[in-house]
């Protein structure tokens, strides 16, 4: 590869190349980077759903207990 590259000049090297890179993979790449940004929402989602539900369980596992001590006398 350096052989192909030695005489060109540097913005070739570190300018042209990259944004050829980034046209030609740039849909992939975004592809990607949305498809973890959708996962990680999805996780967060999950997150809370199941501490909202952990949260209201425990509510009424504690409304119900004291209501049922009180009747027991």
């Amino acid at each position: 590869m350096q052989e192909i590259l030695r005489g060109m000049p540097w913005w070739v090297k570190w300018v042209a190349i990259p944004l050829i890179a980034i046209v030609v993979f740039g849909g992939m790449i975004a592809s990607f980077i949305g498809i973890l940004v959708w996962l990680l929402f999805k996780v967060l989602l999950f997150v809370a759903i199941v501490g909202g539900l952990i949260y209201v369980v425990r509510k009424f596992m504690t409304t119900s207990s004291s209501s049922s001590d009180r009747s027991d006398w």
